[in-house]
């Protein structure tokens, strides 16, 4: 038997009908997350050819991109102010009713954002298969799964089927040796990956993270690498699973209970790249030598040791476009620059861990005069940890608005975002043109970095704010 990698393992296991000349594979489907915003037009195309939901067991349900983070909107206090959110959210609450999708609704105590609770629920899972309509479903891959975004078109054929037509990636391997230095954290480290090999480095490809530095990440951290995979252009990231895969999952509501949990285990344990087994391409990072980063343009690939200064680039105009969008000029210093507004939180930077870190920096400090700071937990049940350990009252004391759950201000479409010409350092993952509202400007950065730069009003360097 030839060696196989983790990647071939579990699109074996799932291909129905192998790809040919010309049709793409069918590939079984395992779990299925679904959201508000890219399910409406895939519904109504169940209920315009009289089709159910094939399998609705295998469904996930919640709302997260369009709902409000305001208390008061959450629990019907006051109506949602987004008129578009505001008519979705009642949409998708039709729409599960009508299908017989459980919903982890407005009102939830589970409810959070797709890619926080589908861990913490335990639905993710080592070898499965999963999609959703939403691009940074690579976040599942953490565990040892497939995981990718899909179309609106999509959601409705995976609905109706349990399958999904998929041409095969190819698989590159990106080897992360030595360790993090203190005040260098798991996003710094995809956004160096993202850097080094670009935004289209990983396109048409699965990247297998590997490597000692990964091994070392707790299972947030990965969530956060593989969370960013889609920025460097890739299908999907994976991490093979470990004891530390199998410790999160245990006792969660859908993770295998009994002799079924063992036995689950062990086949899990065979998730892993074979000896022997070749990638299509590999990439080498020490992961000794990574400073804090921060992103410098628009997009993810645009980013700077937190030290470092905006490249100067001659004759490039998609670079010249960015810095111009940007307000900000080659050869020009990032520590230093002031900014507006600060967002921790989203799908990349949402988990307890992550308002633990920005916390860490905050306890006993102030967010500087003219900045807004908002903290927005991935999930109810994150909101509910963090105020058991007083982080809350951290953020609330230094000044910061502490929100519920909801994607928030990493995407400008549920009343959280900044002004035009605002700069915003923001845990997310995405630093588009108009991504956090017309005109702002994103900084990408780490939990750390965002709330170093709260404090000082700007861009600074977290390891001046880190206690020792």
């Amino acid at each position: 038997m030839s060696a196989k990698t983790l990647f071939e393992k579990v699109w074996e296991q799932h291909q129905v009908v192998p790809e040919s000349t010309d049709t793409p594979a069918v590939l079984y489907i395992d779990l299925h997350l679904v959201h508000e915003v890219t399910s409406p037009q895939a519904f109504s195309v169940l209920r315009a050819n009289n089709l159910k939901v094939r399998s609705p067991e295998r469904v996930l349900a919640t709302m997260d991109h369009s709902t409000p983070t305001d208390p008061d909107e959450v629990f019907g206090r006051v109506p949602i102010k987004v008129e578009s959110a505001a008519k979705q959210v009642k949409e998708f609450e039709k729409n599960c009713r009508e299908f017989g999708v459980e919903l982890h609704g407005l009102g939830s105590d589970t409810r959070g954002i797709v890619h926080v609770i589908g861990p913490e629920l335990g639905a993710t899972q080592p070898g499965k298969t999963i999609v959703c309509g939403d691009s940074h479903t690579a976040t599942h891959g953490a565990f040892g799964a497939l995981a990718f975004g899909i179309g609106t078109t999509e959601v409705g054929h995976v609905l109706a089927t349990q399958c999904l037509l998929q041409r095969r990636p190819k698989t590159l391997a990106i080897d992360v040796t030595g360790k993090l230095r203190p005040g260098v954290t798991a996003k710094d480290l995809i956004l160096a990956i993202i850097g080094e090999i670009g935004v289209s480095g990983g396109t048409g490809y699965v990247i297998e993270y590997r490597g000692s530095a990964i091994e070392a990440l707790s299972m947030e951290e990965r969530m956060t690498v593989c969370n960013m995979s889609i920025e460097a252009g890739a299908r999907a990231g994976m991490i093979a699973p470990d004891d530390k895969t199998f410790a999160y999952l245990k006792g969660r509501r859908f993770a295998p209970q009994g002799q079924a949990w063992d036995a689950a285990v062990a086949r899990w344990r065979e998730l892993k790249t074979d000896p022997g087994a070749t990638f299509d391409r590999v990439v080498s990072i020490d992961a000794s030598q990574l400073e804090p980063m921060i992103s410098y343009g628009t997009h993810p690939g645009m980013v700077v040791p937190i030290t470092g200064k905006v490249p100067d680039v001659a004759n490039d105009p998609v670079h010249a476009k960015a810095l111009n969008y940007m307000g900000l000029n080659g050869g020009e210093t990032m520590v230093g620059k002031p900014i507006q507004v600060v967002f921790v939180g989203s799908c990349t930077n949402g988990r307890l861990s992550d308002l633990e870190l920005a916390a860490d920096v905050l306890k006993g400090r102030k967010v500087a005069g003219g900045v807004r700071m908002l903290v927005v937990p991935g999930s109810q049940q994150v909101k509910r940890e963090a105020e058991r350990l007083g982080l809350d009252k951290i953020f609330t004391e230094a000044g910061a608005e502490w929100r519920e759950s909801g994607c928030s201000m990493c995407i400008g479409m549920n009343g959280d975002t900044a002004g035009r010409g605002e700069y915003t350092v923001s845990t997310s993952n995405r630093n588009f043109e108009g991504r956090q509202g017309a005109g702002a400007r994103t900084l990408l950065a780490s939990p750390a970095t965002a709330a170093a730069a709260a404090i000082a009003g700007k861009i600074a360097d977290p390891r001046a704010f880190l206690p020792h």
